[in-house]
């Protein structure tokens, strides 16, 4: 036994005191220490605010990216307590900046609802960061406190007289938590906007220091929106073809419950509803979204077969056709939210999904009512979806038969490997039969499996459902990758449970239509297999770009910057006797680059495609898949590196 092993007795256990267990395990506070968790800390100094706002004491919030990716929040509330705290004797402002489940959101009287309800928000992002400075303007005079890595550097002071009222934090984050310190403005403009939609009638304006447009002036974007959640649908539904013509709103209170719903039915066959409670988006629904599918299903149906609308009909119509080609945003506000995990992505509270149905139920009732040419249209898209889910149910049948009758249910075309186990497993969906060969001839059999994919696979956003799954490709994928429609509780939901890999890598050529295909491929896995990418199972393979040579030397460049720097490496400033060899496509690497630069998992580099956003992601796609080009083409000016393309 191991002098290590024998000492292990009470000095052995650590208690981590304050912010200490933070500091040490950050990623259980903030999800991760990457891009993401960054820009949480700014989530939840700005959530304050906005939880002000909610008590109706403030207007107008500011948030700033400093020229040293510092950041900046300030608003108009009524500034944090500086007062000593009761039970602690030093002042509020500090207990809440530094003690874990600390703040007034446990106490009903200060705030009726708010998104961070832990009360770890603030302190967390003050143990996480080098510098956090805390300025309140309050009663007319003005106090401040410094702390650096949770520790404050002197007791709160008075640092003179204000008319202004409200509180600013400034931090920095600590480069030995993050990976990254970069800000980016587009993510940060993401939430932003997202935050203004949900609470009309708040200001929130980002600033980035850094820098500035052809004007000389600093980027900077306010984000109001007067008409809330109507305005946000309108958002999501900028490029899509309208049923009709305005959003329908429904915002009244049920059972102590703020609800809000706002919702448009588009030529689309998606269902999109977003679902958020205290602004946080919900990712995996909860009792509010089966409270309003619900009541959304039993209006319409009523409302159909009391209006004779479906009396010569023989199809039979269910709940999903009620939601093809809808458009939809939730928001509750609740005092007490019961969240299903800690990720709070799912709401759990059941008295939630009664007040929702109630409000729903009866405020669309009204709107059929009075606007009967739209309740026509709705029930002529609901019978449209009916009968075409009728259709792509036969056409979904035909794909689970064709992988239980073809040889042992696979693809001709798919290479499989020997393994079974789908954890360790991975499967490289190939553009074309070339690459498809050389990626067969390159791989390791043992866990990774080739399917070439023929040419460009449909565009799933502008096909209706069963053209979908009659689709060549698209069988392949299922079957190839061992899923199929339907579940106990949904007949149109993705069943995974004989899923044979987790790794699923979309692996293409380097070059304008690669990039093609890759879109056209993740939007079909965004639309009908959405739970593979949020079980982080698909990725995106990065092959190089170039190989530059001199002599016996070579390596490999995945972008320009690389390549010129070996260049230089190689050869000096004039570059000479470099050979640079540019890589148009998979197929022009042999079997072994092919391995050791985009298959070998020690050394290449693999995207996972992930979902943050989910309401912006489905903007993207319908952006970018559907029919309006000027958005499209807008997009592409916006966020194209300009550069010589040889396709």
């Amino acid at each position: 036994m191991s002098e290590e092993q024998k000492n292990y007795d009470g000095g052995s256990i650590q208690i981590l005191e304050g912010l200490e267990a933070v500091r040490k395990r950050p990623a259980m506070y903030i999800g991760d220490v990457g891009v993401k968790g960054l820009h949480h800390l700014v989530y939840e100094v700005v959530d304050n605010s906005i939880d002000e706002a909610l008590a109706g004491h403030c207007t107008d919030i500011f948030v700033t990216i400093n020229q040293d990716d510092s950041i900046t929040v300030k608003d108009n509330g009524r500034g944090i307590p500086i007062d000593p705290h009761p039970k602690d004797g030093r002042s509020t402002l500090e207990v809440v900046m530094t003690v874990l489940h600390a703040g007034g959101k446990f106490d009903k009287d200060s705030y009726k609802v708010s998104g961070g309800l832990h009360g770890v928000g603030v302190s967390c992002v003050n143990a996480l960061s080098i510098m956090l400075h805390t300025e309140v303007h309050k009663d007319g005079k003005k106090y401040e406190v410094e702390f650096s890595k949770g520790a404050a550097k002197y007791p709160t002071r008075e640092i003179g007289t204000t008319d202004y009222r409200g509180t600013i934090v400034t931090f920095k984050p600590d480069s030995e938590i993050f990976e990254e310190l970069t800000y980016y403005y587009d993510i940060l403009a993401k939430r932003m906007r997202e935050l203004a939609f949900l609470n009309k009638g708040i200001s929130i304006t980002l600033t980035d220091l850094r820098e500035k447009d052809e004007k000389g002036e600093y980027l900077s974007e306010n984000f109001l929106s007067q008409d809330g959640l109507a305005g946000f649908v309108k958002y999501i539904d900028a490029t899509r073809e309208v049923i009709i013509p305005e959003v329908m709103c429904m915002e009244g209170e049920r059972d102590g419950i703020p609800v809000e719903v706002a919702m448009h039915y588009n030529t689309s066959y998606a269902e999109n509803i977003h679902s958020y409670v205290n602004n946080i988006n919900t990712h995996e629904g909860g009792t509010h979204l089966a409270g309003f599918r619900r009541a959304l299903t039993r209006t319409l149906k009523k409302y159909a077969d009391e209006s004779g609308l479906l009396a010569k009909e023989k199809v039979e119509v269910s709940g999903d056709d009620f939601r093809e080609g809808l458009t939809a945003v939730v928001s509750v506000k609740v005092m007490e939210p019961q969240f299903e995990g800690q990720t709070k992505t799912k709401l759990g509270n059941k008295e939630v999904s009664g007040a929702v149905d109630k409000l729903v139920g009866e405020m669309l009732t009204n709107f059929l009512e009075e606007h009967p040419n739209e309740a026509k249209m709705i029930v002529q898209k609901v019978l449209l979806a009916a009968r075409a889910r009728v259709a792509a149910k036969k056409a979904r049948e035909m794909v689970q038969r064709k992988g239980t009758m073809s040889s042992m249910g696979l693809p001709g075309k798919l290479s499989d490997c020997s393994e079974t186990d789908a954890q360790v497993c991975e499967i490289f969906l190939v553009e074309g039969d070339s690459a498809g060969g050389t990626a067969k001839q390159g791989r390791d059999r043992n866990f990774q499996a080739i399917l070439p994919l023929r040419g460009k696979i449909l565009n799933v956003e502008k096909a209706i459902s069963h053209k979908v799954f009659e689709n060549e490709e698209i069988k392949n994928m299922y079957t190839a990758l061992g899923v199929s429609v339907g579940t106990q509780e949904d007949e149109r939901a993705l069943n995974i449970e004989k899923l044979r890999y987790h790794k699923i890598v979309i692996m293409t050529d380097a070059d304008v239509d690669g990039s093609h295909i890759s879109t056209l491929i993740l939007t079909f896995f965004f639309r009908y297999m959405r739970e593979l990418v949020e079980k982080g199972y698909v990725y995106i393979a990065n092959p190089p770009l170039y190989l530059v040579k001199k002599g016996t030397k070579s390596s490999y460049a995945w972008n320009d910057e690389q390549r010129d720097k070996l260049q230089f490496e190689y050869g000096g400033e004039t570059g000479q006797g470099v050979g640079v060899q540019r890589y148009k496509g998979l197929g022009e690497m042999n079997a072994e680059q092919l391995w050791e630069t985009t298959m070998n998992p020690e050394e290449r580099i693999l995207k996972q495609v992930t979902i943050d956003d989910s309401a912006e992601a489905d903007r993207i796609f319908s952006m970018l898949m559907g029919d309006e080009v000027p958005p499209r083409r807008d997009f592409i000016e916006r966020n194209a590196k300009y550069a010589n393309i040889d396709a």
